[in-house]
């Protein structure tokens, strides 16, 4: 049998209705992490801890009109 390789599922931008896994507010970034388990941050969360995220962080997908401070840091 041949192996079949699937490329991941790309990730989409937290709904509207989720909400910040600190504080409840709305949700601006979700992060996947090894194992495939989500993370979501508002914007205030997401930028405060960016230095922490990118040490475990996957991959990442923000609101369009959000800008992260670790998306530089994820890039290196």
């Amino acid at each position: 049998m041949t192996p079949t390789l699937t490329p991941p599922e790309t990730a989409a931008p937290p709904a509207a209705d989720e909400r910040c896994d600190r504080c409840s507010a709305a949700g601006k970034l979700r992060v996947t992490i090894a194992g495939g388990s989500e993370l979501v941050f508002c914007g205030h969360h997401a930028n405060k801890y960016a230095d922490d995220l990118v040490k475990i962080a996957v991959q990442y997908v923000t609101e369009p009109e959000f800008t992260w401070r670790g998306a530089d840091m994820m890039r290196r």
